[in-house]
């Protein structure tokens, strides 16, 4: 487990130096998971070292969500006053990634994503 531990952290590191190094408008967490996503695919890092660790963090998923909730209490009356924009972008946007979502989920049943 403290193998996988570390070849996420490892991860997350490396996607935030290349993220601030290169001055990309992409999250280095996001990054980082790109780099997890090509090494395990090139076999570079084994499912099986990574395995526990992210069942561990899925597990406890919730938890990650507090900082968030504080944070949308903290702006309670910018959201009471914003309500109608935030709204509309939320539903949108929800429609927008289960489109392209259901769309690739074609593409790759269907052999395309081959």
């Amino acid at each position: 487990m403290v193998r996988g531990f570390a070849i996420l952290l490892i991860c997350q590191l490396l996607g935030e130096m290349i993220g601030r190094s290169l001055g990309l408008p992409i999250p280095g967490n996001v990054l980082g998971m790109v780099l997890l996503l090509i090494s395990l695919r090139s076999g570079l890092v084994r499912l099986a070292w990574v395995s526990e660790i992210a069942d561990l963090l899925l597990g406890h998923m919730s938890l990650f969500f507090v900082p968030a909730g504080v944070g949308v209490m903290t702006y309670a009356a910018l959201i009471g006053k914003e309500w109608l924009p935030i709204t509309v972008a939320t539903v949108v946007s929800t429609f927008v990634v289960m489109a392209v979502t259901g769309w690739l989920a074609d593409r790759y049943e269907t052999g395309g994503g081959e």
